[in-house]
């Protein structure tokens, strides 16, 4: 199965599999364990996941979890840290999911019809949480969503003040409305009593 990767993928898979982290840390125990290296490991887990992103029952459950769990962790790693360069990392990541989601609302009926659709989302995902060399996320963002804001930047910014001034309003008249109706529930109830009051004293 590692034939079937080109030489240079191997050796990026290798070199990321020398990093200190979580991952590679299990992957050293297991490779100990078994006498397997940690390359034919991943590759066979991959091959495992990929077939049940295809075939298995709940495959979009599981790409949602592999495209947030993972990245929801190392963003509070990040937030934690000192530096700010993961930071930004992470927040790219997020702005290019957010947008994926949305359009993928609209396309998602249509597309996980297919049978490669969880498996293609997947990748994509795993692409765009992908270290600094091969970081999908931040290609995204640069090339499509940053362009896409500069220059749209101040009606964004208009429809965001009309939509937060109108919801402002909405929600000032509902506490008014609401406010209203208490008064008039507690007028009501102090009517009530004084003429029970008045019945008694009668």
């Amino acid at each position: 199965m590692a034939g079937l990767l080109p030489k240079n993928m191997l050796e990026k898979l290798d070199q990321a599999l020398e990093e200190e982290n979580m991952a590679t840390k299990y992957l050293n125990v297991i490779e100990k364990k078994t006498n397997i290296k940690k390359r034919y490991i991943v590759i066979a887990v991959g091959a495992l996941v990929s077939f049940y992103l295809v075939f298995g029952y709940g495959a979009d459950l599981l790409c949602n979890l592999i495209g947030f769990v993972y990245p929801a962790y190392v963003s509070v790693k990040a937030i934690e840290s000192v530096g700010k360069d993961d930071d930004t990392a992470w927040l790219m990541y997020w702005v290019v999911f957010a947008t994926f989601s949305v359009v993928e609302f609209f396309s998602d009926i249509l597309l996980s019809w297919f049978p490669f659709y969880f498996l293609g989302k997947c990748i994509f995902l795993l692409w765009c949480m992908a270290p600094v060399g091969w970081n999908g996320s931040n290609t995204i963002y640069r090339k499509f969503i940053r362009p896409f804001v500069l220059r749209n930047e101040s009606k964004i910014d208009d429809v965001l003040s009309t939509v937060t001034k109108g919801a402002k309003e909405i929600v000032g008249q509902a506490t008014k409305d609401a406010q209203g109706a208490l008064a008039d529930t507690a007028a009501d109830m102090a009517a009530d009593a004084v003429r029970e009051n008045m019945k008694k004293d009668e």
